[in-house]
């Protein structure tokens, strides 16, 4: 990578007031997160009537008082963080040339997750309505009527499986650890167990959408495909489902205080 390039990544992520937008876009991540996880227990308190998702949480941002104002903000940090990710990625410059590209495609691939949490949050503030789910089944709709649609659409369905089981991995070894400066002591610990929690609850949901999407490859149907709120409902009706439910929206309650500290405590 042209050194020029590096050079000028590396003084643009020193920029002070670009580090405060990319803490600040931590605090935003928090919020969101800690409102999916909310409405993930409302299912259960309404009987399966929520949208537990990234939509739904933003919109019920959306229908507070001065909460487009608010949106906008979240929208904003939302990208910046997600940018700064990006521009960190051009800035790696230690290890080997191997693990360089490996951070290299990580910090990308998170700053294209906040950048699209970013752009959901513009979308409901300009008005418009996502609908994770339909996307998601209208996609999967797509790929099966691609010659070996059906083994592309479980492929998928691995993939998300793959990512699922890495953000549980994260919380179990607890790597996250290594991107923070987390304090010692009893106050340390109880950060590190909310980074577990949170970590593992996200990556038990991403294996429930995972789910859904090869099941819909293997019976050639797109109406059983769907994104995060299918998968929490889709578990309502199983045997101690309500139960999972809750287990997963505490868990993600306890990310969304994780985000809040990392904010804080985060290496950028």
């Amino acid at each position: 990578m042209d050194d020029r390039l590096q050079s000028a990544a590396r003084k643009t992520e020193r920029t002070t007031t670009f580090r405060a937008l990319a803490r600040g876009g931590y605090v935003a991540s928090g919020i969101v997160h800690g409102l999916i996880g909310v409405l993930a227990i409302t299912v259960v308190v309404r009987r399966g009537r929520a949208e537990a998702d990234q939509v739904g949480a933003l919109t019920s941002i959306a229908e507070a008082p001065f909460g487009l104002a608010l949106l906008w903000s979240i929208a904003l940090l939302l990208f910046a963080l997600g940018i700064f990710h990006v521009v960190h990625g051009f800035a790696l410059t230690r290890d080997s040339r191997k693990q360089r590209w490996g951070r290299r495609i990580a910090e990308w691939g998170q700053g294209i997750a906040f950048c699209v949490m970013g752009g959901i949050a513009t979308a409901i503030a300009v008005g418009a309505r996502p609908d994770p789910d339909r996307t998601t089944r209208d996609a999967s709709r797509g790929l099966l009527t691609l010659p070996g649609g059906t083994v592309l659409l479980i492929l998928v369905g691995i993939g998300v499986a793959a990512v699922g089981i890495a953000w549980i991995s994260m919380g179990i070894t607890r790597s996250f650890r290594k991107q923070m400066k987390i304090p010692s002591g009893n106050g340390g610990h109880a950060i590190a167990v909310l980074g577990a929690t949170g970590f593992i609850a996200k990556g038990g949901a991403l294996l429930v959408v995972a789910v859904l999407l090869a099941a819909a490859g293997v019976q050639g149907d797109s109406s059983s495909a769907g994104a995060l709120d299918s998968a929490i409902t889709s578990l309502y009706d199983l045997p101690g489902g309500p139960v999972w439910i809750v287990l997963i929206g505490a868990g993600f309650l306890a990310y969304g205080l994780f985000c809040l500290f990392r904010a804080r405590f985060a290496k950028l």
